[in-house]
């Protein structure tokens, strides 16, 4: 555990020793509440599900920035060889890259809690639903993570990265659109839905926990932190 959280806090630093944790952060806020409040104040309603409902989007674009450095900057300039001659094992960097990448997802949305404060003054505002949305998304987050490390670790170019993994979660997330099931044979749409990032978070973010939908994510997650353990002792043994 010690070498996990060196790794993490290394990774978690390098965030906010360059300039991309702020712009994240700003840009992330800025776009999130004026997606947000645009509508909100024509609906009449206090409430956060329009919110949550952007969010999986809004993470379409912004993970794949946070982990296309991650493995990839490693590759580039040549510290990735560095890293694996410590004395750590590669399931230890695998899962604290991975954990400095979701505390700062986790940062922008602690960073949000003042958007439900303000709703909760012009209204009565239901607390289930906005924490159950907020377990879902950063359940959804971590899953885009996952995917996004996994991906970093297949190249050297950030660029690539970014591209193929928003390609990747975009897939994921869409196959469970009504539009993809409807027009997909009948024997398959149900293995669509059930594989669908979107599908799962459809019901949590409502405020509905389902313990099917934290195991699917949970699932997700560990999958993709597998493939990247693997993927980082292939490039040892080459």
């Amino acid at each position: 555990m010690r070498n996990i959280f060196a790794v993490a806090r290394r990774e978690f630093q390098g965030y906010f020793n360059s300039l991309i944790a702020y712009v994240f952060l700003v840009i992330y806020l800025l776009l999130t509440n004026w997606l947000f409040f645009r509508p909100f104040f024509l609906n009449g309603q206090a409430d956060m599900r329009n919110m949550f409902a952007i969010i999986p989007w809004v993470f379409l674009f912004f993970v794949p920035a946070i982990t296309m450095r991650l493995w990839a900057e490693e590759k580039k300039i040549g510290t990735m060889e560095l890293l694996m001659t410590l004395p750590i094992k590669d399931s230890e960097a695998v899962l604290g890259k991975f954990l400095a990448a979701l505390g700062l997802l986790a940062t922008a949305l602690i960073l949000t809690f003042p958007t439900p404060i303000i709703v909760s003054t012009l209204g009565n505002l239901d607390p289930g639903p906005m924490w159950g949305a907020y377990l879902g998304s950063i359940l959804i987050g971590a899953a885009y993570l996952a995917i996004g490390v996994f991906i970093s670790s297949l190249t050297e170019n950030q660029i690539v990265a970014f591209i193929i993994s928003i390609v990747v979660i975009f897939l994921l997330y869409i196959m469970g659109n009504d539009m993809v099931l409807f027009s997909a044979p009948a024997a398959f749409a149900s293995v669509l839905e059930f594989l669908s990032l979107g599908s799962h978070f459809d019901s949590i973010g409502r405020g509905v926990i389902d313990l099917r939908d934290i195991m699917y994510y949970l699932s997700v997650i560990v999958f993709f932190l597998y493939l990247n353990i693997k993927s980082v002792e292939s490039r040892k043994w080459r």
